[in-house]
């Protein structure tokens, strides 16, 4: 999870339905008309949903299946891959070697490979943050990793993306990291890669005119704290949620000085893991973003991680009342000395 620090959770739940299947309607905020976007057919709250659609997904793969993974210690998961790719699927995997990655990801490495699926590392010198499958004609994009001891007591988001052009850029960009080209980045609609991920985000807050909600489990990036904070002497209304961590002390001080409205969660309450932005968002409209990225500068910059983009009203509306779930059970900052 992250980068692997030691933590203590509790389980919270939410008292919301386990899957929202989305209006297929979209609806534009005020960011929509510059920012592009993607539709989004499903979205998936944790740990509330759980992860038995990615099982599902597996599952019911008829011609192939391309995952891309910065820690896999699922065995169920593994264990439908490798059924899968024992049926005749073609199965291609790939796991982080970097930032610990090879410790982390061995055992189902090893268990993959014996198991026929076509697994490959990750290059050494490069974080593979990401966090997506392609099932046949369907992207999953999300937040977490598939790490058991983590379901419970972590917040993390995934959505469903059938649009073909999104499903073919995903595709091709896996298809390049799979057989170790360079790092490309195959644009369409709202997707968002790193590296180079940094002026999209900006993007997406310097266009609020109402409302920022964000979570986010770094905030060690410049250029999105200076969006944050001049968002909020634009008059925007700028709220963030994160887990308490000394680490980003200074610059979430700095953020409440200038306007923000930060909230943190201790370490008996979930853990905030998600990575989203939504902006101008009300129970009818608005635009979000979902994905892999931390605001760091190697995750904006270096990393392979991929989000979207989207303006589809129930990833909208589940992104908006889970934020402002967790915002209300958590703690203003510490002020200043």
């Amino acid at each position: 999870m992250g980068f692997q620090r030691a933590r203590m959770y509790s389980h919270t739940v939410l008292a919301a339905v386990l899957v929202i299947t989305l209006m297929m309607q979209g609806t534009s905020a005020s960011a929509s008309a510059t920012v592009r976007t993607s539709m989004v057919s499903t979205i998936w709250t944790e740990p509330a949903s759980g992860y038995g659609f990615i099982l599902e997904a597996i599952n019911h793969a008829r011609t192939s299946v391309e995952l891309s993974m910065y820690e896999l210690s699922d065995t169920a998961i593994e264990l439908a891959l490798i059924d899968r790719a024992q049926s005749g699927v073609s199965v291609k995997v790939i796991l982080n070697a970097d930032y610990e990655g090879k410790s982390e990801n061995e055992a189902a490495f090893d268990a993959l490979r014996a198991g026929s699926v076509h697994v490959v590392w990750a290059p050494d010198n490069q974080i593979f943050h990401a966090k997506y499958m392609v099932v046949d004609d369907t992207a999953y994009i999300g937040t977490g990793n598939f790490v058991p001891h983590d379901y419970s007591s972590t917040r993390d988001f995934w959505v469903a993306d059938t649009q073909p052009s999104d499903v073919s850029a995903i595709t091709a960009t896996f298809k390049s990291d799979f057989n170790g080209a360079e790092t490309t980045n195959q644009a369409s609609g709202g997707l968002v890669w790193s590296p180079g991920s940094t002026n999209a985000l900006v993007d997406l807050i310097s266009l609020a005119r109402q409302s920022l909600l964000i979570e986010n489990e770094e905030m060690d990036s410049s250029p999105v704290e200076k969006a944050l904070i001049a968002a909020a002497h634009r008059g925007v209304d700028v709220s963030i949620v994160m887990t308490k961590d000394a680490e980003w002390t200074v610059a979430l001080g700095q953020l409440a000085a200038s306007g923000v409205h930060v909230r943190l969660l201790g370490a008996s309450q979930i853990y905030i893991h998600a990575k989203v932005i939504c902006a101008d968002c009300t129970p009818d409209a608005g635009t979000v973003f979902i994905g892999s990225e931390n605001f760091s500068t190697s995750s904006l910059d270096y990393n392979r991680e991929l989000g979207i983009i989207t303006s589809t009203r129930g990833a909208v509306q589940a992104v908006r009342t889970t934020v402002d779930v967790d915002f209300a059970i958590g703690a203003s900052p510490a002020p200043r000395k």
